[in-house]
Order: structure tokens, then sequence, then C-alpha cells
């Protein structure tokens, strides 16, 4: 059965050290940059900025557009009044009535001759029938053509249908376009340094969790052989009891120490847990995730070697992800004072239309369709505007000073903090130096103090001390080597190029 066990136990640890996913910090950064969600919406709002800059530009070359409605009129357009109507449709009716005293006076003299003339009657009578048939043939004829007259100037308007085709090419438009463009330009731009300053953000918080997990396992290790020592020494003093040599008060003593350690130990497991956890939130993976660091074994960690001279503060300037955005958003403001100036200066395009409609114009009211194509200028003259104009362009101004003033004050801020990264590294890198001296010492003394103590030349106290001493050392050491990774950190960020 205890075999057994013994073989499980093995087994259980080898699937779990399988199982576990070594991460350098290189690896964690990459985790962390392809799978925020926050560096994901600057991306997005980046391909946005890029997206406006080119419909911008678009702004300089021609536009089409097509336009079309129709409209249902109640009444048709009359061209004719009724009363000009009802004229035109018995025009050979009044005509005959005003010819009619002249026809009678005809017929009268046709009479009188075919009384003079007995012989020429028939002839005669014969000519006054053809007189009448021809006036009322006239007559008829008249009013047929009146009211094809009335017919063809009938507009028939009730349906109208109207299409246009328009091409518009600005030529000048007081700087309106040329501002906006490099307005959208700045804010692409913007954009990017927003991202960069993001993945900069990023990388630092990773590079805190993941050697504050450093430092925590390192702990861990430490607290576990402080616990190896004590346990060494309370079986070596339970020797001296049986020897008659030590006595109770120095058991209780070291067990004393062992609740400490004991103590000490479980909230550094407990601190080791929670900082993988936020680790692994950093990095997009599962809190539960098993991993191990590359370098969690800081024995054989290397310190890092960081000039000073390696950066300065136009160095800063220059990458700062912050004060470039700044920048841009100076030059931005000042784009915006000369489009608000734009708004109220002259502006002058180049027009082309083809029109088409129906009813059609072009050949009398058809109703069919019928075009036509025009070309011309347009020139817009803004004249008063009750000095908007003039209010306008003075807030943008002032808009402009402002984002100059942010940035100065920004660059300020900037060189204060470059000043302190510098001296929290300096000061970082003499603490790695006389952590190591010290540690050095302390483990020189611990020998000697372990030997001693087997020789019986000084009390257990003296080893505890001792070993309180090389605990702190030791724990010393790994706070400044850990603090001096993280001061470069800082300086790199301050310098503007951590995530490079």
């Amino acid at each position: 059965m205890k075999k057994l066990i013994i073989w499980s136990i093995i087994l259980l640890s080898s699937w779990q050290a399988y199982g576990q996913r070594t991460l350098s910090i290189d690896s964690c950064r990459s985790l962390a940059l392809s799978g925020n969600r926050e560096l994901a919406i600057r991306g997005e709002q980046r391909i946005a900025a890029h997206n406006q800059r080119k419909a911008a530009f678009t702004s300089y070359l021609p536009s089409l557009s097509a336009s079309g409605s129709y409209i249902r009129n109640q009444k048709e357009t009359q061209l004719l009044s009724d009363e000009a109507k009802l004229r035109l449709q018995n025009i050979g009716t009044g005509t005959m009535q005003g010819l009619a005293p002249n026809m009678a006076q005809l017929a009268q003299t046709l009479q009188a001759m075919a009384m003079a003339r007995p012989d020429l009657a028939p002839l005669l009578k014969q000519m006054g029938q053809m007189s009448q048939q021809f006036g009322l043939s006239l007559a008829s004829q008249l009013n047929a053509s009146g009211a094809s007259l009335v017919e063809a100037m009938r507009t028939d308007t009730r349906n109208i249908f109207l299409g246009a085709l328009t091409i518009t090419q600005p030529i000048y438009m007081g700087g309106k376009i040329r501002a906006y463009n490099q307005i959208t330009r700045h804010a692409e731009q913007i954009a990017l340094e927003q991202e960069r300053a993001g993945k900069q953000e990023v990388v630092m918080q990773v590079d805190q969790a993941y050697w504050q997990v450093v430092s925590l396992a390192n702990k861990k290790r430490l607290a576990e052989s402080y616990l190896q020592l004590l346990r060494k020494l309370e079986s070596d003093v339970q020797h001296l009891i049986a020897s008659g040599i030590a006595t109770k008060a120095d058991e209780l003593t070291i067990r004393v120490k062992l609740n400490e350690a004991e103590v000490s130990m479980l909230k550094v497991a407990d601190g080791l847990t929670l900082s993988r956890m936020l680790l692994c939130q950093l990095c997009g993976l599962q809190l539960d995730e098993p991993i191990r660091l590359v370098d969690e074994d800081l024995n054989q960690l290397p310190r890092p070697e960081y000039h000073l001279s390696n950066g300065g503060l136009d160095e800063a300037y220059r990458d700062r992800p912050e004060l470039r955005s700044l920048e841009l958003l100076h030059k931005l403001q000042r784009e915006k004072v000369d489009l608000a100036r734009a708004e109220y200066l002259p502006s002058l395009a180049l027009v082309g239309n083809y029109v088409v409609s129906n009813p059609s114009l072009y050949n009398g009211f058809e109703n069919k369709f019928g075009g036509m194509w025009n070309v011309g200028v347009t020139l817009r003259v803004p004249l008063w505007h009750w000095g908007q104009g003039l209010y306008k362009v003075r807030a943008a101004r002032a808009e402009a000073r402002a984002a100059g003033l942010r940035l100065d004050e920004a660059r300020s801020k900037v060189a204060l903090q470059l000043d302190q990264a510098k001296l929290k590294l300096s000061e970082a890198s003499k603490l790695v130096q006389l952590s190591e001296s010290n540690m050095d010492k302390a483990e020189e003394n611990l020998r000697h103090a372990n030997l001693a103590f087997s020789e019986g030349m000084i009390p257990m106290t003296s080893v505890l001390e001792a070993q309180t001493a090389w605990l702190s050392a030791k724990s010393s050491k790994i706070d400044a080597i850990i603090d001096y990774r993280l001061a470069s950190i800082y300086l790199s960020k301050a310098l503007g190029r951590l995530a490079e």
C-alpha cells in the first residue's frame, strides 16, 4: 500500500511538471500584447483614423452624384385660359358669324341679278348654295384646327419625373481641404502613438508582475531553506538536551522560530499564487493554469548592466509616445485655426450636370424623357455673419495655445521623471553591490556560527541570530536585484523605448 501511494505521488508530480508551461519574459510580453483588449481597441481606433485620412484625401478629387424625383400634382399647368380655349375651339363659328352680314348681302345681290336676268337664275341659285356650303365647311375646319391647337398647348404636368447626374470638382475652398487632410494625418499619427503608449504600459505591467513572481518564487525557496536550517538546529538541540548540554527552553525557542517561519512560508506561498494569477490574467491565460518562469532561479540570473549614458532628455522628448501625441495634438489644433478661417473665405468649384425630365421641354411639351448637359462654375462668398468667423478663429487659436502649454508642462514632468528614474537606477545598482557583499559576510558568519555551535563554543541564540542575519541578507539581495530590474524598466519607460 505504501509503495502504491509513493508511486502515485511520483506520477502526479511528474504529470504536473509535464503540464507546466514555461514562460520567458519575452513570451509573456508577446502573450499580453496579442491578447490585451485595450490594445485591440486602440488598434481599431488606429485603423479608423487611417481610413479617415484616406477619406479626407478624396476631397481633392471630383465627386459624382445622381439624384431623381417624382412629383404628382393635383392640377396641370395651363398655358391657355378657359376663355381662350373656348374661342379657339369655336374659331370657325365665330368667323362665320362675323361674315354673316356679307353673306346676306351676297345672297341679296344674287337674287337681284336673277330677277334681272331670268336666264341666269339657275346658275345664280347654284352659286348661292355653294357659298353657303363653303361657309359651313370653313367654319367646321376652323373649329377643328382650333381644337387641335388647344390640345397641342396642353402640358399634362400632373406626373413629373426629374433626374440629374452631377460632377463637382473643387478648385479653391479657402484652404479647407488642405487643413482637413493635415488634421486627419495628425489624428492618424496620434492614434499610432497612443497604441504605442498602450503597448509600453502593458509591457511595464507584465514586467512588474513577472519579476514579482520571480521575487516571490525565490523568497519561497529561501523560506524553505530557512525552515531546513531551523529543523536541523532543532535536531541538534534535541541531541544536546539528551546530552544535558542544552535546556528545554532552547528547544521551545527554536520551535517558536519554526512556527514563525512556517507562517512566513504560508504568506509567501499565497502571495506567489496570487502573483502567478495576476501574470496569467495579463497574459490572457487561465488563472489556474500552471506556469513556470525561466528566471525563477535567481542564483543563475546575471545582474543586468544598464548604462546611464544610454539615453538622455533629447531622446525622451523624441521617443516618448505621450510627448509625441501632445506635439501632434498641438499641430492639429493649429490646423484647426486654418479650418475655422476657411469657413469664411470664398470657395470656387467647377460643376457639370446632365439633366433629364418627363415631360420634356426641349421640343415643346412632350410626354417622354428628354435631357441635356450643362457646365458651370460656382462661387460662394460669405459676406456678413456678425463676426462669427472671427470669434471661431480666436477660439481655435486659444485651443492651440492651450495645447502648446500642455506640451510644455508634459516636457517638464518628463524631465523630472527621467532624472528620478536615473537616480533610482543608480541607487538600485549600489544596493545590489552592497547586498552581494552583505550576503557573502552573512554566509561566512553563519558558517562560523554553525561550526562554533557544534564545538560548544557559542550558545544556540548566537546561531539563531546568524541564521536570521543570513535570511535578511538573502532576502535583501533578492529585493535588490528585482528592484534593479524594475528600475531599468522604469528608465526605459521614461525614455520611451520600453516596447522596442
